[in-house]
């Protein structure tokens, strides 16, 4: 897919139906993708098998969910839909889920209704993300131009801010950073906004690569940005905003890749999965919770 200017991309709808046990990692996963928006309903609606959650006045429901949910995720491009079905599909909860499709949603005034919903967003007091229908708040100090566009990462979402809030806290961060999984190059550009001057982004999605090349552009950093093989040495910091279950898998390969005295950041994790991201990563490094937002944690670790 060809890059196109932040906000310009057509949206599209990734459209799925998930069993009743899987709705709420569902949805919580769709959130941490960034969807600008997610809608449940009963797949089964409007046939035999349709179901009521109505309860008597003053009862709860007697089910929190359908059988079956259609749900309805909505991102501002194409890549951004596909990207999250492949995500998904990667996760131990997404078994007996299944992608009904992705979609183009019909033309609309995108532009205005996209610039309604994302207004700037404090990181710290001077540390803020600004899209560039905004002027910076008079307080901050440091600014990331961020608008929607091709790729993940805004700064709305927990993970996303509790990454940028460690680096801030933790300035300088070291000359040389790894962002693994750069989506929009958002941490990429603020750890260059906090010290760092050799900075690789790195994403399996092209889209996301010439999008955060786009971004560090816009916001006048010197960044290299590739596919996960141009991963190469030893940094003084690794940040990787992914999802759990590809962050076990990453391992072995993100430890390699900080520095004696160097940190390892990772988000994208749910407070009940620390267990889990301690153990996988307990043979190389010992992660402990370092942030907590709305559910969803930040786990850090510095190498000996």
């Amino acid at each position: 897919m060809s890059a196109e200017q932040p906000g310009a991309a057509t949206p599209f709808e990734l459209v799925l139906v998930v069993p009743e046990a899987a709705i709420e990692a569902v949805g919580e996963a769709l959130d941490a993708l960034d969807a600008l928006s997610v809608s449940v309903e009963d797949a089964d609606a409007m046939t035999e098998a349709e179901q009521a959650l109505f309860g008597e006045p003053g009862m709860p429901p007697p089910k929190e969910g359908w059988q079956r949910s259609r749900v309805v995720a909505l991102f501002p491009d194409e890549a951004g839909a596909r990207e999250a079905a492949v995500l998904l599909a990667a996760q131990d909860f997404f078994d007996g889920c299944r992608v009904q499709g992705v979609r183009a949603v019909p033309e609309q005034d995108w532009v205005r209704l996209t610039q309604s919903q994302f207004e700037p967003v404090e990181i710290t007091p001077t540390f803020w993300i600004v899209p560039s229908w905004h002027e910076p708040p008079a307080q901050a100090r440091e600014v990331i131009r961020l608008d929607p566009g091709l790729a993940f990462g805004t700064g709305t979402h927990p993970t996303t801010r509790m990454c940028l809030r460690w680096t801030a806290t933790h300035a300088p961060v070291g000359p040389r950073v790894l962002d693994y999984g750069c989506g929009s190059g958002i941490l990429a550009i603020g750890a260059a906004k906090h010290g760092a001057r050799e900075i690789l982004a790195v994403d399996i999605d092209p889209a996301a690569v010439e999008s955060t090349r786009l971004n560090a552009e816009a916001n006048r950093v010197a960044l290299q940005a590739g596919l996960p093989d141009a991963a190469k040495g030893e940094h003084d910091l690794v940040l990787a905003n992914i999802l759990a279950t590809p962050l076990k898998v990453l391992a072995p390969l993100l430890c390699a890749h900080v520095r004696a005295g160097g940190h390892l950041v990772l988000a994208g994790i749910l407070a009940r999965q620390a267990d889990e991201l301690r153990e996988a990563y307990a043979p190389w490094l010992a992660l402990e919770v370092s942030d907590e937002e709305d559910g969803w944690i930040l786990m850090t670790a510095r190498k000996p």
